[in-house]
């Protein structure tokens, strides 16, 4: 959004940023150990909201972290790196649901303008964007062994992309968002670091927006909290707020903007009664199935290295792919896993829910903006979604037991071969889902007058305020949520120059 709008050197910009810059070493580099320090090491905190669920009830009680990145780059400067625009049934399915103007041809060209793709030229790729991305190629002897048991089970050729017109029914390696260099390239390195020299852009950070302050049905200012002290900044044109899933609609219920029942109840002023603010949670739930490597694995350059997108028999025939399955050699076992499992080398085939039926919300636990909202994602609460995952653990286990993987499989430590009728694996898969961080939908997008922003993404009930995130998604892609919301900032900001340059008309 700041570079796209700042290409107009008479329109002013101010980022205001959450968190600090992204100078840590670890979110630049795209190892392994790298990539988990992001989530696990002592220091995460400092680059994390600290997200976790309320206690999910088809989770044995669990509650479950979520990381957020607060950082500048957001959440894409600590994710996995994997570069998935999502199935093109998945627009289809949010233009017929209301959200006018977003098909997968009419998305098509901003996905385009995000990329700088490394890979086979095609009409279907962006050359020239800002995000470069790659297909990752240094591959482990036993991710290629993964492509080859792909073919085995039939599932057919593996140089195919998957971001192409096809999504499902091959292996692929991952393509990941790296620089030429090799290093993340985040939306901030490849957006907004070129660009800071512009005399018209400002970057504020470690500055959180706590409200919205109106007049009429317009933004005057904006509030934030720096160093412990409340600073507000005087709005020209309009907001955009990219606070994702979470701090999103926390934002605008601050302001004002949603359930007027819950707004109340926290001795908030409603300003705009938007029943659907922080409703429509989804999320994608991940599982490992681990096993023991007899031979040792090479150091992996990303955490998932090859994957696949497969059917499964809870959908129809015209829904998108159900399955992710992700795969690499790090070994993720359940919290309560046998102590001696972790040491040695190993494997995890990851299959992911991707296109879940259960819907959750988000609720402000507090008026106090510094406090996380309360994340009640009902995980599993329609049985179809576990039904998928135990799909996705005998998937895994065909895969394994493929000739090409002979040589590497050891024994499975999870969910363990002891586990096989169907009740058993729905009991681990309640004690070991967890979510892949792909909260979407707590600010719909739709033409009806229950949605929070329409198809232009302009929130109802104001003149000037925008939503540019993964909240705006009716429902969820089919794949990692990261490029779909690159390209919602791209089409937000198309959307916004166009209502600057109608106005500038008149």
């Amino acid at each position: 959004m700041a570079n796209r709008l700042s290409e107009n050197p008479s329109c002013t910009v101010l980022v205001v940023e959450a968190g600090g810059w992204d100078t840590r070493q670890e979110i630049h580099e795209v190892s392994l150990a790298s990539t988990l320090a992001l989530w696990n090491a002592d220091w995460h905190t400092s680059i994390d909201w600290g997200y976790e669920t309320a206690p999910q009830e088809h989770l044995a009680g669990r509650r479950i972290p979520i990381a957020r990145g607060k950082v500048v780059g957001g959440c894409g400067s600590i994710n996995a790196l994997m570069w998935v625009r999502g199935n093109p049934g998945d627009y289809r399915r949010w233009a017929e649901s209301g959200a006018k103007g977003w098909s997968f041809d009419e998305v098509l060209p901003y996905f385009q303008r995000c990329e700088n793709y490394l890979g086979s030229p095609s009409n279907w790729r962006g050359l020239a964007g800002p995000i470069t991305i790659w297909e990752h190629a240094n591959l482990t002897p036993v991710a290629r062994a993964f492509l080859h048991a792909t073919r085995e089970l039939g599932y057919g050729a593996t140089d195919r992309d998957y971001n192409g017109p096809v999504q499902e029914g091959f292996g692929f390696p991952y393509q990941a968002n790296r620089t030429r260099s090799g290093s993340r390239c985040s939306t901030a390195t490849g957006y907004l670091h070129p660009i800071l020299d512009r005399t018209n852009l400002a970057v504020l950070t470690c500055a959180q927006a706590t409200r919205l302050v109106f007049r009429d049905d317009k933004v005057a200012e904006v509030e934030y909290l720096e160093d412990g002290q409340l600073q507000s900044v005087v709005v020209g044109e309009g907001v955009v707020v990219c606070g994702g899933t979470f701090e999103t609609p926390k934002l605008l219920m601050l302001s004002g903007i949603g359930p007027a029942a819950q707004l109340k109840a926290h001795d908030l002023n409603c300003r705009h009664d938007s029943p659907a603010v922080g409703q429509n949670l989804q999320d994608h739930l991940f599982l490992g199935v681990v096993y023991a490597s007899k031979l040792a694995n090479p150091e992996a350059e990303l955490i998932s290295e090859v994957g696949l997108f497969a059917r499964t028999a809870v959908q129809d025939a015209f829904s998108p792919p159900g399955l992710q399955m992700t795969f690499g050699t790090g070994k993720f076992l359940p919290l309560n896993s046998a102590p001696d499992h972790a040491s040695g080398p190993g494997f995890t085939f990851g299959p992911v829910l991707i296109q879940p039926k259960s819907r959750g919300q988000v609720r402000l636990a507090s008026a106090d903006p510094r406090h996380n909202t309360e994340v009640q994602p009902c995980y599993l609460s329609d049985p179809a979604d576990a039904d998928v995952l135990v799909e996705g653990i005998e998937l895994a286990r065909r895969l394994a037991h493929s000739t090409a993987f002979a040589e590497f499989r050891g024994a499975e430590l999870a969910p363990g071969a002891r586990l096989t009728t169907g009740r058993e694996l729905r009991g681990f898969v309640a004690s070991a889902a967890t979510t892949i961080w792909h909260p979407v939908g707590t600010c719909r997008m739709g033409s009806d007058d229950n949605s929070v922003v329409d198809s232009t993404l302009r929130v109802r009930g104001t003149e000037n305020v925008w939503v540019a995130d993964a909240s705006v998604m009716p429902s969820i892609t089919a794949g990692n949520t990261h490029a779909p919301s690159v390209m919602i900032g791209e089409r937000a900001a198309e959307f916004i120059k166009e209502t600057r340059e109608t106005h500038a008309t008149h």
